[in-house]
């Protein structure tokens, strides 16, 4: 009996070697060309790339061999490949969709399938579904399939460079640091700063499946040293991308991390006050709600939506006009360009907000801190048993539960997982508390994920949580 295959808010995931084989890689494969025959045009092709991983080019070879068999046309990468350069090219090359060999952020030991749709996006719920549903049809077979090796890296810098204002960041004289994680970002970035006379120093951009030490995630401890490199190389800011090179993090001069809420923050501001384009603001559930403030003070729409980006996609495609949307784990997109989430492109766009500023990083985050209040972030990863996580969830869900410690509980709200605003201090115009407790749909955790005035005030608050959740 073959393992259960589930794709989560970005596709599916697993443990190389247990439930992600070559046969299960195989298996969704063919539930993706099942739907692109279904409601694609075949004809237009899929594209097909992977990152760094242990095995990915061979399991992208898999895949393709698969859809190239259902009689699709298929253009497989001819190197490790952002899978933002993958949505790129979908798009831009009018594919029937995107297939990406990837785990993202994941343990060295994981692997993955993305699906991306035609529009060059994160597929949305829908389509998730869809492919699901063919999970358990037999592999389509047809005439008229191929594969085709292609470079899918060169259209998707030359776009992304035309995007950012790449005269303004060369002449600011500003110096960064590059942190690859080891991922398919590897010498992108300084492929692209390098020739404009910019100085940048770039690290971990080898190719090392172990991702030795970290995960490759754009979040501590895992920035430790980009953190170092910055402050040893008296560089203004650093940008560091994740596995697949989708995700953003960053830090600031005297080597402070710069989480993905204060990336999308300095964003937001930035594209408000320099670009000043047309569009509603989104974020999900789980993301700092100094993004509300900022887009208030500029009268802008402001959506909240569910944790995952194909819900930003789900507001693109219902005919909402949207400038910037993103979510927790880093992934920012603007939808003028692509209704996708790009780590290189964002590393870009806050160097040119730098640029645009004469500011450094930490200045602009200072900024930000002192005009909209102080907003800290925390998150805990717990790895619990199903009968602890369920209990826990359950328990927070219940009209019963009216405080977290010692904390009594405002309100509740359950859009995606439970979140309890708190009544804690906000000193001032800060943050107001508040934590959320969420069951991964692709990882044997929960997260809980908090927010308050002060760094202490949400580790105090992560505490209380960890103890609620044990059910001490």
């Amino acid at each position: 009996m073959p393992s259960p295959i589930k794709f989560g808010t970005d596709g599916w995931r697993g443990v190389i070697a247990d439930d992600y084989t070559f046969e299960n890689v195989r298996r969704a494969s063919a539930a993706i060309a099942t739907f692109v025959r279904k409601y694609e045009d075949p004809k237009r092709g899929v594209l097909i790339a992977y990152d760094t991983r242990f095995g990915s080019r061979a399991f992208a070879e898999a895949s393709a061999e698969v859809l190239a068999a259902a009689g699709i046309p298929v253009k497989l990468a001819n190197d490790f490949t952002p899978t933002p350069a993958l949505s790129y090219n979908v798009k831009h090359l009018g594919a029937a969709g995107g297939i990406m060999i990837t785990s993202s952020h994941n343990p060295w030991n994981w692997n993955g399938v993305k699906y991306k749709g035609s529009f060059g996006g994160s597929a949305t719920p829908q389509q998730i579904k869809q492919i699901e549903a063919e999970l358990e049809t037999p592999a389509p077979t047809a005439p008229g399939g191929s594969v085709t090796e292609v470079d899918f890296k060169r259209d998707y810098i030359d776009a992304i460079t035309k995007f950012a204002d790449m005269d303004k960041i060369a002449r600011c004289g500003f110096k960064v640091a590059i942190d690859c994680m080891y991922g398919a970002g590897r010498n992108v970035l300084t492929g692209i700063l390098e020739p404009l006379g910019v100085k940048c120093v770039q690290i971990r951009a080898d190719v090392n499946p172990l991702f030795p030490g970290i995960n490759p995630e754009p979040i501590e401890p895992h920035v430790r040293a980009l953190q170092e490199t910055v402050v040893r190389e008296k560089c203004q800011a650093g940008f560091v991308t994740d596995g697949d090179a989708d995700r953003v993090g960053a830090c600031t001069e005297d080597g402070m991390f710069v989480d993905a809420h204060k990336c999308y923050a300095v964003l937001l501001r930035w594209l408000l006050e320099y670009k000043k384009w047309p569009g509603a603001v989104t974020r999900a559930f789980n993301t700092t709600r100094m993004l509300d403030r900022i887009a208030k003070k500029h009268n802008r729409e402001f959506i909240e939506h569910g944790i995952g980006f194909k819900y930003v996609t789900e507001v693109v495609f219902s005919g909402k006009e949207v400038l910037i949307g993103g979510e927790e784990s880093g992934g920012i997109g603007i939808p003028r360009h692509l209704p996708e989430r790009d780590g290189i492109l964002n590393s870009l766009l806050l160097f040119n907000a730098m640029a645009d500023h004469g500011r450094t990083l930490g200045q602009l985050v200072a900024d930000l801190q002192k005009e909209f209040g102080e907003h800290h972030y925390g998150r805990l990863d717990m790895r619990i048993s199903n009968e602890v996580k369920k209990s826990a969830i359950d328990r927070a869900a219940s009209p019963q539960t009216k405080e977290l410690g010692k904390f009594k509980i405002l309100r509740k709200e359950d859009l995606d997982g439970i979140k309890f605003f708190l009544d804690a201090p906000t000193n001032g115009n800060g943050a107001e508390a508040w934590v959320l407790l969420r069951a991964s749909g692709t990882e044997p955790l929960l997260r809980v994920y908090a927010e308050a005035c002060s760094p202490a005030l949400v580790k105090d608050i992560l505490a209380e949580a960890d103890v609620f959740v044990n059910g001490k």
